[in-house]
């Protein structure tokens, strides 16, 4: 069911029936699809206040600060609950920052260490258990094949759905997406059953890095989390690169894949080149579906674009 975003004066009312303090310096942040933030100040300290539809959300927030480390720094998640409106909130400390995909190119060279060790981080941080939704305790056990052969697919049961008919309707979508789920499909043993850390969203808002790119202030909105292997993430950034003149510049794939510490760990290379060419194509794909749900046909179009230059390219020359 949608609500009503609360307006700037709700807020206000709102924070202030939390804090001891007077609440200052309130100001609206970029939200996503579905959410709105606010950052604000009480005394000497800098929060944000986020509302959403989905509790569960913020949960995974809160359960990631287990993650936190020198190189993978987590907001504290203070206080969960619900908002007068009946949205979820999360009150969080705020990290201030600029967001990782918009480190200009010049930059790269900075960029290229913070983002390595980033991604080596979230490749290090040790699994408890094998549970691929290890943050939804009530979520079905899927294996990482079966949780990436799910994105291909229009499950009635998940709030996105319903994209798959006018997929298949359009004279130019309707082949791509054919051609890239049946070679995803192909691609799938190839991918190993690893349990490594996948944020699965670090470009869109939720990595924060200092002015000049050689520290990661943030890690935040944990929701697309999954344990599977590392190189989605490096895929990520890579499908999404063309859009970010920083991240393009720095590779991030080869980046990755050259960290030290792989060195202990010899089988994470193996099939790495066709294992990092499998999630681009899912990524993509997957991100069709969402633009033709949200409506947004220069996004949508944009992706298939870069999505038949990834099919027609190949893997990349990783190996």
């Amino acid at each position: 069911m949608q609500v009503s975003p609360l307006a700037e004066d709700q807020v206000r009312a709102f924070l202030a029936e939390r804090h001891a303090e007077p609440v200052e310096a309130l100001e609206r942040l970029g939200g996503g699809s579905w959410s709105s933030a606010w950052g604000y100040r009480v005394g000497d300290r800098q929060l944000v206040a986020r509302f959403g539809p989905d509790v569960a959300w913020y949960e995974a927030d809160r359960a990631a600060m287990a993650f936190a480390g020198p190189n993978l720094p987590v907001p504290t998640v203070h206080e969960i609950g619900t908002a007068p409106n009946g949205q979820a909130y999360a009150i969080s400390e705020r990290h201030c920052g600029r967001f990782l995909e918009d480190t200009p190119a010049d930059l790269a060279a900075a960029l290229a260490v913070t983002l390595t060790e980033l991604l080596s981080a979230l490749r290090c941080v040790p699994a408890t258990d094998d549970r691929v939704l290890w943050h939804q305790p009530d979520a079905p056990a899927l294996s990482w094949r079966q949780w990436l052969a799910g994105g291909l697919v229009d499950d009635p049961d998940q709030k996105v759905h319903g994209w798959n008919a006018q997929l298949a309707a359009d004279p130019v979508l309707a082949p791509l997406a054919a051609a890239v789920s049946k070679r995803t499909g192909a691609l799938l043993q190839a991918c190993p059953e690893r349990r490594d850390l996948v944020h699965g969203d670090l470009l869109h808002g939720n990595a924060l890095v200092s002015p000049d790119a050689e520290r990661l202030e943030a890690v935040f909105s944990w929701k697309c989390s999954v344990r599977g292997d590392f190189l989605y993430d490096a895929a990520w950034c890579s499908f999404w690169a063309p859009w970010h003149e920083g991240i393009a510049a720095v590779d991030p794939a080869a980046r990755v894949l050259g960290a030290s510490s792989l060195r202990a760990d010899p089988a994470a290379l193996i099939d790495a080149a066709v294992r990092h060419h499998c999630y681009e194509l899912h990524i993509g794909y997957v991100h069709l579906g969402w633009n033709i749900w949200t409506g947004n046909r220069p996004d949508l179009d944009a992706t298939a674009k870069r999505l038949s230059e990834v099919l027609e390219r190949g893997p990349l020359p990783l190996d």
